[in-house]
């Protein structure tokens, strides 16, 4: 059956073992195309094989747009941050080591599923969770491999997810809950976060007016992941792309610039940069292990 003609639940399927009730904590059951608990609270899973799992008042923070998403997906389709997603694949199948049989590997923030569907290929019997808080990057992310389960949820508050079932955590550029990630994951998991250093996009900082990265990143991070976490490991990446105006369009429409900068006025400013350029992306992968 193709991933066209697939049903829905079967991105799902192979997931929500991890999953409990976002209302009360139950553990949840599949039932056709429908996410139930012990206690009748139910979530249907979208046609494009999701599920919302977000519950309360409001919309906490900024999901990414439709807009946004599209970007990504095209960005990354042009293979420029593929040797991020191989060191990424690499350091997740060493971490999780002859426990990947059957284990889940859990991305907070994950977008468009990108990064977690090439450590899947890497771990082939691992089941894969992709959380974000926008239904767009989920709609993609359910897609992105078979074994993946998409669900919405806000991955800077609570997870929907059983204590202890994770082996696996991946933060990559996102925000991320350090006591939640010590609860879902199993005493000898791992987490394994990639951040952008101050180098990173820095010959298009300035022309562009993008927003800096601060250069003492690394040692915030080591601060709030402190109480529940100890570092096992740190590696570097540093690539030169040689880019297009549409890729640096695109790079820079798919992250949180694209909140602070204007599309006409972006292209105002793009239109002045000369073509191929050169640009630094520069990456910091560290690997912590739970207290």
């Amino acid at each position: 059956m193709s991933a066209q003609t697939q049903p829905s639940s079967h991105y799902l399927s192979s997931a929500v073992r991890f999953l409990c009730c976002p209302v009360c904590t139950a553990d949840l059951e599949l039932r056709a195309t429908t996410l139930r608990c012990s206690r009748g609270h139910a979530f249907d899973v979208a046609r494009q094989g999701y599920v919302n799992l977000f519950v309360g008042r409001g919309h906490p923070g900024r999901g990414d747009t439709a807009r946004m998403v599209e970007a990504r997906e095209r960005f990354l389709s042009s293979g420029h941050y593929a040797p991020l997603a191989q060191l990424l694949a690499e350091l997740a199948a060493a971490s999780v080591g002859p426990a990947a049989e059957d284990s889940c590997i859990l991305e907070v923030g994950a977008g468009t599923g990108y990064y977690l569907a090439r450590v899947l290929d890497r771990c082939p019997g691992a089941r894969g969770l992709a959380v974000d808080i926008s239904k767009f990057a989920a709609r993609r992310a359910a897609r992105a491999h078979a074994r993946i389960g998409a669900i919405v949820a806000d991955g800077e508050n609570s997870f929907p997810l059983r204590s202890g079932t994770v082996t696996l955590a991946l933060s990559v550029f996102a925000p991320r809950n350090a006591d939640e990630l010590h609860r879902v994951l199993k005493p000898r998991g791992a987490l394994l976060v990639a951040t952008p250093t101050s180098r990173h996009l820095q010959e298009l900082t300035e022309p562009l007016g993008l927003l800096h990265v601060d250069e003492c990143k690394a040692e915030r991070l080591s601060s709030r992941l402190a109480p529940y976490f100890h570092p096992s490991g740190q590696h570097a990446l540093e690539l030169k792309l040689l880019l297009s105006r549409m890729e640096i369009t695109l790079l820079v429409s798919m992250g949180p610039n694209a909140f602070h900068i204007d599309p006409v006025e972006l292209q105002r400013r793009i239109a002045h940069v000369a073509e191929p350029i050169e640009v630094t992306a520069s990456f910091t992968l560290s690997v912590h292990r739970p207290k």
